[in-house]
């Protein structure tokens, strides 16, 4: 009969600690879907969504194609870059945060080409570096 009563108050308060409510930390930890992939173009957004991180479009083995482009996280342009099929091929250039132009330059098949020119944050060249081209 001890036994019993002991598992049965056992029970009781194992019940009793139980509890059905969720927990609204864990409704407040859900996971924001920064990333999108819609009519061949990736967007990445930055928390909030109010603004893209990175655009560009996708060949259909999802490797970069085309032109990519990256944003601060006011919204401004910082960089583009061009690729084929996943390798950096063409035109690239990167900007300073205030919008001047840092260094513009060219790849092809992933390698660095032709004149690479880097400026200082006035806007002026402080230096060229001349890398010839690969042959196709």
């Amino acid at each position: 009969m001890k036994i019993i009563y002991t598992l049965t108050i056992f029970s009781c308060l194992l019940f009793a600690c139980q509890s059905n409510e969720k927990n609204p930390a864990d409704a407040s930890t859900k996971k924001e879907n920064l990333v999108e992939f819609k009519n061949g173009i990736y967007t990445e957004w930055y928390p909030g969504k109010k603004n893209k991180k990175f655009e560009g479009a996708k060949d259909e083995k999802y490797l970069r194609q085309g032109k990519w482009v990256f944003f601060s996280e006011g919204g401004a342009e910082l960089s583009i870059t061009f690729y084929t099929h996943g390798l950096k091929d063409g035109f690239t250039m990167v900007k300073y945060p205030s919008g001047r132009m840092h260094y513009r330059g060219e790849y092809h098949n992933d390698k660095i080409v032709g004149l690479w020119t880097t400026y200082d944050e006035s806007g002026k060249i402080t230096s060229e570096k001349d890398y010839g081209y690969l042959e196709k």
